[in-house]
């Protein structure tokens, strides 16, 4: 395995050599990283991307009123419905 498109770290580059010469040791509390790489994957994967989206000026409007009424800003509301429309 080369670096062709970006340079190795010297902790990457030594976990390289380890892998390439097969020095795997079990890291001590084992279940404990296990539960943090998880949960780092999962926060990886849930992270939130920007959209535009084309709403009426009416629609809009009535979105940001119910917003205000729930005192939450109204993209977290817009966020909100659809995350409840289209499930986990």
């Amino acid at each position: 395995m080369s670096a062709k498109y970006f340079e190795l770290t010297k902790e990457e580059k030594k976990l390289l050599k380890e892998i390439e010469g097969e020095k795997f040791v079990r890291v001590k509390n084992f279940q404990e990283a296990k539960k943090e790489i998880v949960l780092a994957t999962r926060n990886t994967l849930n992270k939130t991307r920007n959209i535009n989206i084309r709403l009426s000026e009416k629609i809009l409007a009535k979105l940001k009123a119910k917003a205000v009424k729930q005192g939450i800003p109204y993209q977290t509301l817009a966020s909100s419905i659809l995350h409840q429309f289209v499930g986990n």
